[in-house]
């Protein structure tokens, strides 16, 4: 069986287009009627006459023909352009449809529980710090946490269903005068599904805003990342975010590094997510970030798995003009694998 994908949007495109060509033919044949219908006879015999004449007529033979040929290609562009409107309509009303049977599977669920069965849950607007909505219960990826505002914190990124992953925490508000806003937390993942990310904290004048913690995964599923630390200018850089601990078989989300301390000290590294079951790698700490005084310490890396797995790798300590970060210890191993290697 042969399947045909079509674009509303192209075809009505191309019909407009189609229409515009048919108009430069026509006013193509109408600039060529004047010259060819009216020809005058070279001369005054009998033959110059008759070719005159001759041409004359066949001009207005081919006007005669153009007519009925421009009135068919209307014709077809007009139908071409009703295609395209009724395939668009078509498929507005099968949209409507399937999203009039959705609300439908949802209304019980959200009636009940406050929350949908399928869906991917709604994001926090931009600039506001609201946190992600959750998404369904069954299927659905948790929305992410929104921005903030200045100095504000980002919201928290919202909890998957079933299967999804959780939504990632918003990025904090950058500040001129103060201290930057806490990036949000991400959120948890669902039984099949990764945590979402943390927020990085933002730039502060004073110090910068912490990293938000990655979120955990569900049974199947790694950790989420940790945020970065925000920059801070005279104070201390934001720390940052611890990585999100991880399901049976995945690895913990790595921490978040440590924000840069212009005039002043480097943001602590986030600590490595650990694999909490059988299975997985730890997560790496965050590196120190630097800073002019001094710089921030490395986070530990996670553990790993009790069974198999790697210790995840220790933060190294940030840069400072007087005194260097801590490096941290890596992370444990599991019964079988290697220890993290120290920062």
């Amino acid at each position: 069986m042969s399947f045909v994908n079509v674009t509303p949007q192209l075809v009505a495109a191309a019909a407009a287009e189609l229409a515009e060509v048919g108009l430069r033919i026509n006013d193509a044949n109408a600039i060529a009627a004047i010259p060819t219908e009216g020809i005058l006879a070279a001369a005054a015999d009998e033959v110059s006459t008759a070719m005159a004449a001759l041409f004359g007529t066949h001009a207005q033979q081919y006007q005669a023909i153009s007519k009925l040929v421009a009135l068919s290609y209307d014709q077809f562009v007009q139908a071409i352009g009703a295609g395209a409107r009724a395939y668009g309509s078509a498929e507005a009303g099968n949209a409507a449809s399937s999203q009039d049977l959705l609300g439908a599977i949802n209304a019980p669920s959200q009636a009940l529980l406050g929350r949908p069965l399928i869906g991917d849950g709604a994001d926090g607007l931009p600039g506001t710090g609201a946190d992600g909505q959750p998404g369904g219960l069954l299927v659905g990826n948790g929305g992410n946490g929104g921005s903030g505002a200045s100095g504000q914190s980002g919201g928290h990124g919202a909890a998957a269903g079933l299967l999804g992953r959780g939504g990632a925490g918003g990025a904090g508000g950058a500040s001129t005068t103060g201290s930057g806003g806490a990036g949000g937390a991400g959120g948890p993942g669902g039984l099949f599904g990764n945590g979402g990310a943390g927020g990085g904290g933002g730039s502060g004048q004073i110090d910068g805003g912490a990293g938000g913690a990655g979120g955990s995964a569900g049974l199947f599923g790694g950790g989420g990342a940790g945020g970065i630390g925000g920059l801070g200018v005279t104070g201390t850089g934001g720390a940052g975010g611890s990585g999100g601990a991880s399901g049976l078989f995945a690895a913990g989300g790595a921490g978040g590094a440590g924000g840069l301390g212009v005039d002043g000290i480097g943001g602590a590294g986030g600590a490595g997510g650990h694999a909490r079951l059988l299975y997985g790698a730890g997560g790496s700490g965050g590196d120190g970030g630097p800073g002019r005084i001094d710089g921030g310490a490395g986070g530990p890396g996670g553990h790993a798995g009790m069974v198999y797995g790697t210790g995840g790798v220790g933060g190294s300590g940030g840069t400072g003009g007087s005194t260097g970060g801590d490096g941290a210890a890596g992370g444990r191993a599991g019964l079988v694998g290697n220890g993290g290697a120290g920062g």
